[in-house]
């Protein structure tokens, strides 16, 4: 029987979806999206919807290992507790480091913030959110005072103008998205996107800027110095609230039509466009994402948008500011614990004397770092020189997700002493550590998260913690008291902690700064279990909420924002004639991060199943590569095999292949050790959408596809596995053809010798055709071997282990035979519609437009992601010609 519904919060994107979780089960869950939720009002994107198919735990670390075998919590503990000490005893506490994630919770970012920097005395606790939000972080700050978000999510449904930077809101931010479609539907809100790549979010607006990559200072200074021209300006609010913009309009001044023409490849046209539906719209929000923020002038870039909302008064007011949306579920509440390296909690400054004061005195710490620590690059760098002794990496998987992925697994390696405290037992990571400790995940912790518009939410524990998996808050608090410091972590649970951030946060208001949760000071335990989501500050006394500097009241010394003079720099990822491309990278619609989550759905993986490069047909052209082919992408620092994609929606000049397969789910799939590590040096952020490299075909001897409902184990060569239903999905390739094939095949695919193989086999042609029988019934495995890319319906054969299943004749033909339907591959992955299904309906029932392929599928009716493709669908069928008439 199903348990009580609990109210939680969603652990993928920064947008804070409500979610509603019924358990079924020890390790299950149904989930549906929140209607009371003001962050998304019931909406669901594909993987929050998918979350019921992620919570068993298979994968998942169950007790703590030392040197790869099992031990208690007691052993585990103490090691740690002891090796940290020993370290810091003998080579300071600058040798040992913390790497931490905004997949925590507040609660436990505040005591790992406050163990490191409070007790331990060093600055070195960095978070993977340096790799998606610092810059953001260091543009408020220079422009704010403080890292503060001004609007809510309110403004893209009050704004006439919505200008999308960098930011594939589509698939990233989907919820979102649908919020701004259906604002649009009710009231005309034009929007405009400015990215390279032709994306489904370009696809769905009314300007698209497909400006250089790397341009953006130019293309907003330009905006600056028509602003200035036209005298668009708001003179009062800058004399009133705002300093240097006399020197930041005259360094826009260079900017000229024909200069901005040149640097962003835009056209006089398209900049005119920009020019005056910006600033002929009052009610204007810039939305920007990873395409301003991964870059080597990323704070410079956040720092020209800031500029223009500035310098026409449009902030803090309904419909107008400019807005950073964050990247995963808690990357605000680690910035408001101060889990980067070179902040302290509740914003306030690690270098201001008066702060470290309030800190220590409120702590009541035996010492705090007067300097910031080391940044994530900086912070692997130092592991690999032996600066860092000592690594503590919290829910995280660094060997993967940084640029010279290859370098930072290495430093890793070579540290003296590493702890990772995960939920997954086998990552990338985990397999350089020396001890491991099992922590809660998803649906079984409970705390606090803090989403992209400053709303505070309760994630609710609703499964049981299994095996030995404690809370990360708890096991930090173990390893402290083991150290001696106990009396500053002696905590009941987390709504104790966060009574302590919450009147921590009261006197940094009080000294002057933004945040403040004061007004909650006095939860008690069962206010704290029933906190509804909050949108801060939250005073003792005053307003709660809110948008911020519509009236001034910045958080500088002089209480006055500032303007910036910007100039446009070169970034160091320059080509050259052995590397002549550039390598972007980012977000699938169906995946998140590393897959640790989203891999164990099997319909988020229908969508997109394997690495991926996508590249212009000239540079294929020029590169000798075939539409499927596989490639090997190089830069300097390391390389990657991914299956080509020729499209128009990406500029030549520039690839783009996304972030999110390791080495768990591919044999080389990983994009980031191809990255360079250049950082902005401001925000200390790596440039990730950016690097020069090469491309080639790859030219093995064979391409394969699989599926099983075995454990399969490829090894050599090209491979990448997904989810079925029933068991797995693969892609192959060999330098070198076997001798016997199904020899291969079933030691691949992990088939037992029981099975009966059923075969068509042309060494000559180098073809092979495999079915594996299971002598008590069905479809055990399928092997497809050819000398080019496998031509089978992949997702009629991954259908193979259902109990209906296909005859063994259409098994190894790899296509329906009569009176059978190939779905094909997703288009819709909430409700599962393959795109033979989609275009099929289109031509029996005539439809003509999305709304009726929603009514006919329900494709489209929840997320949205997935409209772009269904207009697509419509138009390649001749059939959109007719809705337009």
């Amino acid at each position: 029987m199903p348990g009580q519904d609990v109210s939680t919060t969603c652990p993928y994107c920064g947008v804070g979806c409500g979610v509603i979780a019924t358990p079924t089960g020890p390790d299950s869950a149904l989930v549906r999206g929140d209607p009371a939720h003001p962050a998304n009002f019931g909406r669901l994107c594909s993987k929050g919807s998918a979350l019921g198919e992620t919570l068993s735990l298979e994968g998942r670390l169950l007790a703590p290992r030392i040197a790869g075998r099992e031990a208690g919590w007691d052993e585990a503990l103490e090691l740690v507790a002891r090796r940290f000490a020993e370290t810091i005893a003998e080579h300071g506490p600058d040798s040992v480091a913390f790497y931490v994630s905004g997949q925590l919770l507040t609660e436990d970012y505040y005591v790992a913030n406050k163990l490191m920097k409070g007790w331990i005395g060093s600055a070195n606790i960095d978070t993977n959110s340096r790799l998606c939000m610092a810059s953001s972080v260091a543009g408020h700050r220079r422009a704010f005072g403080a890292d503060t978000v001004p609007g809510t999510y309110e403004d893209l449904e009050e704004a006439d103008l919505v200008v999308l930077v960098g930011s594939n809101l589509a698939w990233c931010h989907p919820v979102l998205m649908q919020r701004l479609l259906a604002a649009r539907e009710a009231r005309g809100t034009r929007i405009i996107t400015v990215d390279p790549r032709r994306t489904n979010t370009a696809e769905a607006a009314d300007l698209h800027l497909p400006l250089a990559p790397g341009s953006d200072v130019t293309l907003f200074n330009s905006l600056l110095r028509e602003i200035a021209a036209r005298g668009a300006q708001d003179d009062a609010y800058i004399a009133a609230h705002v300093s240097g913009a006399a020197d930041a309009f005259a360094a826009a001044a260079a900017a000229t039509p024909e200069e901005t023409a040149r640097v962003t490849g835009l056209t006089p046209a398209a900049i005119a466009a920009f020019h005056d539906m910006w600033i002929g719209t009052p009610r204007v929000v810039t939305v920007y994402s990873q395409g301003v923020n991964q870059a080597s002038d990323g704070t410079d870039k956040v720092n020209a948008i800031l500029n223009c909302h500035l310098a026409t008064g449009r902030i803090g007011t309904p419909g107008a500011a400019p807005f950073s949306v964050t990247g995963q579920p808690n990357a605000m509440g680690g910035r408001e614990v101060g889990g980067l390296a070179n902040m302290l909690a509740c914003h306030l400054d690690i270098e201001n004397d008066a702060h470290r004061a309030l800190m220590r005195g409120f702590w009541d710490s035996p010492r705090l770092p007067e300097r910031p620590g080391l940044k994530a690059v900086d912070l692997f760098d130092a592991c690999a020189t032996g600066q860092i002794k000592a690594l503590w990496v919290m829910c995280t998987n660094p060997a993967v997700s940084l640029p010279r992925a290859d370098h930072v697994a290495e430093a890793i390696r070579s540290c003296d002493f590493v702890v990772v405290s995960d939920i997954v037992a086998d990552t990338d990571t985990t397999r350089l550590a020396d001890v491991l400790l099992p922590a809660t995940g998803w649906g079984e912790k409970d705390g606090t998260v803090t989403n992209s518009e400053r709303r505070i939410s309760r994630q609710r524990a609703f499964l049981p913690a299994p095996g030995a998996a404690r809370a990360d808050w708890r096991i930090i608090c173990d390893v402290a008291a083991r150290m001696g410091f106990g009396a500053g972590f002696d905590y009941a649970g987390p709504a104790e902690i966060f009574r302590e951030y919450a009147a921590l946060s009261g006197l940094a208001a009080r000294a002057g700064g933004d945040f403040d949760l004061s007004g909650l000071t006095g939860l008690d335990d069962w206010g704290y279990e029933a906190l509804a989501p909050r949108h801060w500050p939250v005073p003792a006394a005053g307003p709660e909420g809110g948008r911020f500097f519509a009236e001034g009241g910045f958080f500088t010394p002089d209480r006055r924002g500032r303007m910036l003079p910007l100039t446009q720099r070169s970034s160091p990822n320059a080509v050259s004639a052995d590397y002549p491309l550039l390598l972007n990278t980012g977000r699938v619609r169906d995946h998140w991060h590393t897959m640790t989550r989203t891999a164990k759905s099997a319909r988020l993986s229908r969508h997109l199943a394997e690495p991926f490069v996508e590249i212009h047909p000239r540079d294929a052209a020029a590169a000798g590569l075939a539409h499927a082919a596989l490639a090997r992408i190089e830069s300097p620092h390391g390389e990657m095999l991914a299956r080509v994609r020729i499209t128009d929606r990406t500029p030549p000049g520039l690839l783009f292949a996304p972030m999110h397969w390791t080495g768990e789910w591919s044999s080389r799939g990983r994009v980031d050790a191809v990255m360079a590590a250049e950082t902005d040096p401001v925000s200390g952020q790596p440039e990730l959408k950016r690097t020069a490299v090469r491309i080639a075909p790859l030219a093995p001897a064979w391409y394969g596809f699989a599926v099983t409902r075995h454990t399969p184990r490829p090894a050599g060569g090209y491979w990448a596995r997904a989810r079925t239903e029933q068991g797995w999905r693969l892609e192959l390739a060999g330098t070198e053809r076997p001798g016997d094939w199904e020899a291969l095949a079933r030691r691949t695919l992990g088939v037992p010798a029981r099975a009966i193989a059923v075969s068509y086999v042309d060494a000559a042609r180098g073809q092979a055709r495999i079915a594996f029988l299971d002598p008590e019934g069905g479809i055990s495995a399928a092997f497809y071997a050819a000398p080019s890319p496998v031509a089978v319906a992949r997702d009629f054969v991954s259908a193979a282990f259902t109990d209906a299943g296909p005859a063994t004749g259409d098994i190894l033909a790899g296509r329906p035979g009569a009176g059978r339907v190939d779905p094909g591959p997703a288009v819709c992955a909430c409700f599962n519609v393959g795109v033979n299904t989609i275009t099929l309906a289109i031509e029996e029932q005539g439809l003509i437009t999305v709304e009726q392929i929603g009514a006919a599928l329900q494709a489209g009716t929840n997320c949205g992601s997935c409209k772009p493709e269904l207009r697509a669908l419509i138009a390649a069928s001749g059939r959109g010609s007719v809705a337009a008439q």
